[in-house]
């Protein structure tokens, strides 16, 4: 999509939640990307497909990207093409320039590709086997009209690209018409989505784990006499949940985002199939000066009600050789990934087993940075380290083969990556855990944790557990 990209800034502050719902809550082809409720830090954005806007879904076992346009009446057939989603992103993408004018910014989303990357894309990347998943291996919204809230400045700009050969007057009257209409999100309930409908049906079965506690017990002995041979240092083993139901997308995230705040949060509606995330780790940040960054989580605790056992769970986590372990065999992985792309000298641990706290759970998290090499595109570089090594294990792909013969399903969207990959070679996508993935049948769930040589198979599968409480209990579910 090409044409000029115009911004107008607004006067004072709308809350991006009662904005989503005041606007979006019943489109069926829109997404908030979500810095989380009363963030002071970041920035959010949010929108909804325009007549112009194509939505590229992707299919690994017909290897093929199909393209169309979302709104009836201006919609052409589907086009299928033999490639992958990165061959189409790149040949979308090629010539891409910064766009010019008040909208350019050094850092963020100046509109582009809004979407997921589907674990499954891996047997792209890395050649390893697949298996064929309920949900497309890629889903890409491509965006012309958004909403920017930057938490920082306290700021509120709207964002629209014209059209070629638009005299602009389309772009001026969308702002008016979203002018017009953002007073009267001040009186939605602010930080969570308010209803839009009676509530939905709950579960019409009780949710159903792939793997028993009994099997994943098995699975994890199996991890481990694969590691004492020598064939991984690391197996993220992972585990899925289905519960059969009905739920609305809209309501289901303002109960995810309210127990599960997160700094990349994201509900992504496309048609029938909706992600909703509360990701605290971010899998790829690049910004227009070709700085990469990636922040792997590896190493878990619970959080407690309690204080003084709150402080000693979260010391504990430092101090685990366990978990430190883990966490080190994951930065090492992506040391080598952006190394392949990046320029010589530039790949740097600029912060390395640091304690960060959530609702739920107590994290290890590491940052390494580095600094694109000449001629490597946006693409080039997803392309590169996808799937994150956070959610395969190392050596890459030693794990990932060994993890598809174990798992015996596809992962899906789960362990994947979503978010924004724009124009003028950003990007910024966060690792799809603690998430949901809700179609017209059911919900999926996604649980897993990386298995090393000092793994104890009950802490694992309780880590499972906790990991899967928060998402069940949107769903209106009980943690087992």
């Amino acid at each position: 999509m090409t044409g000029t990209v115009q911004s107008k800034l607004l006067a004072g502050w709308f809350d991006p939640a009662a904005v989503f719902t005041a606007l979006y809550a019943s489109d069926r082809y829109s997404f908030w990307l979500d810095a989380g409720p009363g963030a002071r830090t970041g920035v959010s954005y949010l929108g909804a497909a325009s007549p112009r806007s194509r939505f590229v879904t992707a299919s690994v076992i017909e290897g093929t990207v199909t393209s169309t346009y979302v709104h009836p009446q201006d919609s052409l057939p589907p086009v299928s093409t033999h490639e992958t989603v990165f061959e189409f992103l790149r040949r979308d993408l090629t010539g891409d320039s910064p766009p010019a004018g008040p909208a350019s910014r050094q850092d963020g989303f100046e509109l582009g590709w809004v979407g997921w990357l589907g674990y499954e894309l891996g047997a792209n990347t890395v050649g390893t086997p697949t298996h064929e998943s309920r949900y497309p291996d890629a889903a890409l919204l491509e965006i012309d009209r958004m909403i920017r809230f930057d938490h920082g400045d306290r700021t509120v700009t709207l964002v629209a690209r014209a059209s070629a050969g638009e005299t602009g007057a389309s772009v001026a009257d969308w702002f008016d018409q979203i002018i017009a209409a953002l007073p009267a999100t001040q009186t939605v309930n602010r930080g969570t989505p308010a209803p839009t409908r009676a509530p939905s049906p709950r579960a019409s079965a009780a949710p159903k784990w792939r793997h028993s506690p009994t099997d994943y017990d098995a699975l994890i002995e199996t991890c481990l006499a694969f590691i004492g041979n020598g064939d991984a240092y690391q197996l993220c083993l992972t585990n899925e949940i289905w519960v059969p139901g009905e739920w609305h997308p809209v309501e289901t995230y303002g109960r995810l985002r309210a127990g599960s705040p997160s700094h990349h949060g994201g509900l992504l509606r496309f048609g029938d199939v909706a992600l909703l995330s509360a990701s605290p780790e971010q899998f790829l940040h690049v910004s227009r000066d070709r700085r990469i960054r990636t922040k792997p989580i590896k190493g878990t605790r619970p959080r407690s009600t309690e204080a003084a056992e709150d402080e000693r769970l979260k010391v504990e986590l430092a101090r685990s050789d366990k978990e430190r372990a883990e966490n080190l065999m994951i930065v090492d992985l992506m040391r080598n990934d952006l190394g392949r792309i990046a320029e010589l000298g530039t790949v740097a641990v600029s912060s390395l087993l640091a304690v960060e706290s959530y609702p739920h759970v107590h994290q290890l998290v590491s940052t390494i940075e580095a600094l694109l090499s000449p001629g490597i595109t946006v693409v080039d570089a997803i392309e590169s380290c996808f799937p994150a090594g956070s959610m395969t294990g190392a050596p890459k792909q030693s794990a990932m083969t060994i993890l598809d013969a174990l798992e015996r399903g596809p992962r899906g969207v789960y362990s994947g990556a979503f978010g924004y990959i724009g124009h003028g070679g950003v990007a910024d996508l966060a690792i799809v855990i603690r998430s949901i993935v809700l179609d017209f049948e059911g919900a999926s769930i996604g649980t897993g944790g990386g298995i090393t040589a000092l793994s104890i198979a009950a802490e694992e599968i309780e880590e499972t557990r906790i990991k899967a409480a928060a998402l069940l209990a949107s769903l209106g579910i009980a943690a087992p």
